[in-house]
């Protein structure tokens, strides 16, 4: 809620809505278009060296009641997406009325996501790109490394522009579980909260019904599997992923060696986040 009233006080300003995203439908956050009204919208889409190729990115008409005016960036090429987001959106703003202030030639964006999706990334890349300087704002691998919306910075000089980083919004109830689940399995929810081996259940059941197979190999497994329990059992033993555990016995405490199912969900999630176990699109 705090996060949403900070954002309506910078749209003020905003000409345009950036919105950065792992994946296209359950990567959003409809409270997000409900609150920021009607703005240009430019949706980039991250980890695209990442999704499946064989599964088309969705098309502006899946995305219902996401603003009037809004397109996508996206790379399948080695070419970075910051390349087509000042061109995109300079077009956008020039094509659309200067919302609640006097006319200016300097474009103001507002970069908005759920939780770790890149968008303290994005702004960075825009940065070195266009203005050849570095790291403006601050960005980690987990969820929560922006707590407020920050002052603007400018990541072009021709035309001149202005982005703004915003903390990253989870509506406060998610649609089902499956949406849940695939925010967990892309970085917007923190593994603790969830529970890596639920995460993990999840995301084998996901690679089967896609027939995405790829962890069998990665593995060294035989064929694919449908339990998770021994899927993780052989990741444990093969990655020797192990702890110690002391055992109360009858002559007193032993140590055993057991293995540890956790760091091993914990492993199978890395991977594919790193996409070592093929390229994946959950949406």
């Amino acid at each position: 809620a705090a996060g949403l009233r900070e954002m309506r006080l910078a749209l003020r300003r905003a000409d345009c809505l950036v919105e950065r995203s792992h994946i296209p439908l359950s990567g959003r956050n409809p409270a997000l278009q409900e609150a920021l009204g009607i703005r240009p919208h430019v949706l980039v889409l991250n980890k695209m060296d990442l999704a499946d190729p064989r599964r088309q990115p969705v098309s502006a008409g899946a995305g219902p009641g996401w603003g009037r005016r809004w397109s996508w960036a996206q790379s399948d090429s080695p070419v970075p997406d910051p390349l087509q987001v000042v061109p995109m959106v300079a077009r956008l703003v020039a094509d659309s009325p200067h919302y609640h202030r006097a006319e200016s030639s300097e474009h103001n964006i507002l970069v908005i996501g759920v939780p770790n999706a890149g968008k303290s990334s994005l702004i960075n890349s825009l940065r070195r790109l266009h203005l050849k300087k570095g790291k403006a704002t601050a960005v980690g691998g987990e969820p929560g490394i922006t707590k407020a919306v920050l002052s603007r910075i400018q990541v072009c000089e021709k035309p001149l522009m202005y982005l703004v980083d915003t903390p990253g919004v989870l509506p406060p109830r998610l649609g089902d579980v499956e949406t849940g689940m695939k925010l967990a399995l892309c970085g917007a929810i923190r593994d603790h909260l969830v529970g890596e081996d639920i995460m993990a259940d999840y995301l084998l059941y996901t690679l089967n019904k896609q027939r995405q197979f790829g962890y069998v190999q990665r593995y060294g497994l035989g064929q694919a599997c449908d339990h998770i329990e021994a899927l993780l059992k052989h990741v444990a033993l093969t990655q020797g992923r192990t702890q110690k555990v002391k055992v109360l016995t009858g002559t007193g405490n032993v140590n055993m060696m057991m293995l540890n199912y956790p760091a091993a969900a914990s492993e199978f999630l890395r991977d594919f986040r790193a996409g070592r176990l093929g390229r994946v699109t959950l949406d």
